[in-house]
């Protein structure tokens, strides 16, 4: 049958309706587009991988620790009297020794002034008794004194003596006061804000000025099980201390590998958890532990180093796990995978991965082996 126009310009138009059906179905199965993770224009794929390193991998689970401050000290008056200065900048770090504090120092320099002209005044009797006392040795041994006036000169000698130990021992208790006007600190560590400021009037040992708090070292506090507790005192005996290691996890999820420096525990168990608490102290010297804070703590007993994938960058088909790694020609590799165990969100690579390999960690499921890419890499966040 003939087509008129009009008919044959309507079948084109379905005609043409059903192919833009059909490469639009295309188009969205991802048929018609660059592979996924291609950068705009360009004709390989873009592919994000990490350098592998080898890593300390530990199996013991983790526990909740908290972080303390091996020493903190509450800053309190010695004396009392009117702030008459603050000398440190709130938040920063002071030196032991540094004076923080200034409570009414004039009034105890004027007593201590006083002290000093007391003591100069028993040592000028003490210089006058001990000559008249000496005179009236030589004269008693010339028979030319009285038994009366030697005895009156030899009781005023050892009264004229009391009275100089006497006025040492009030300068010295003087010159502590004065000291103590000074409010110093006692430990190196960062002060904390004022909690009384200038002009306010202070009570000797009633109240706190400020508090100091040392970062580091630092101490971390954990609970073991009895099973775990004994684990733990096996290896920290049977080895030197400073090979017992601990990975702590930031709240941030940043871990770090550290060492104790010590550690000890209670006395006893809970008996209501039936756990020992042990505290370890380490080192910090990026101030990364705060007091106070919780993290993750757990403790590694085998300094055996194991190379660590990121679960992001493992596959699977049926003939098991594997991933791919970019040579130095930017081409992927396929490497089949024997896995160990899972350490967070690692996991154990036994063999197909070696230290320097760069694995890809995105962009993996649309990579075919020996295909050209594009790549980045990170590095890991775990520090060693």
């Amino acid at each position: 049958m003939l087509l008129t126009k009009p008919h044959k310009t309507i079948v084109l138009k379905r005609l043409a309706f059903v192919v833009v059906c059909f490469l639009f179905g295309w188009y969205m199965k991802g048929k018609l587009t660059p592979s996924a993770g291609m950068m705009p224009g360009m004709g390989t794929p873009y592919v994000l991988t990490e350098e592998l390193k080898p890593e300390i991998a530990t199996k013991e689970k983790s526990h909740i620790a908290h972080v303390e401050a091996i020493n903190s000290v509450s800053i309190q008056p010695k004396v009392n009297g009117t702030i008459e200065d603050i000398h440190f900048e709130e938040g920063s770090f002071v030196h032991a020794g540094d004076v923080l504090f200034t409570i009414e120092h004039d009034s105890q320099l004027a007593t201590l002034n006083l002290r000093k002209a007391e003591l100069e005044k028993a040592e000028a009797g003490l210089t006058e008794a001990e000559r008249n006392y000496n005179r009236q040795i030589k004269l008693s041994k010339q028979n030319i004194a009285s038994k009366a006036t030697f005895d009156n000169a030899e009781s005023a000698f050892l009264q004229a003596k009391a009275s100089v130990a006497q006025g040492k021992a009030n300068l010295e208790l003087a010159q502590i006061t004065y000291d103590d006007t000074f409010s110093r600190a006692p430990i190196d560590g960062y002060i904390g804000k004022a909690l009384v400021t200038k002009g306010n009037r202070v009570v000797a040992s009633q109240q706190v000025l400020a508090k100091v708090v040392q970062l580091n070292p630092i101490r971390v506090a954990f609970t073991l099980t009895d099973k775990e507790f004994i684990t733990f005192k096996k290896n920290a005996d049977d080895k030197n201390p400073n090979n017992l290691k601990a990975r702590i996890t930031l709240p941030d999820g940043t871990s770090k590998i550290k060492t104790f420096l010590s550690s000890f525990n209670d006395n006893e168990v809970s008996t209501s958890t039936a756990t020992v608490t042990v505290y370890g102290d380490f080192e910090n010297d990026d101030e990364t532990l705060i007091p106070g804070s919780y993290v993750q703590l757990a403790l590694i007993f085998d300094d055996k180093q194991e190379i660590l994938v990121p679960q992001a960058a493992l596959a699977q088909d049926e003939n098991g796990f594997y991933a791919y790694v970019v040579n130095t020609d930017s081409i992927a590799e396929e490497r089949r995978l024997v896995l160990g165990d899972a350490i967070g969100d690692r996991q154990i690579v036994k063999s197909g991965l070696n230290a320097g390999d760069k694995v890809v960690i995105k962009g993996v499921q649309k990579l075919s082996n020996g295909q050209k890419v594009q790549a980045s890499t990170v590095t890991s966040d775990i520090k060693m």
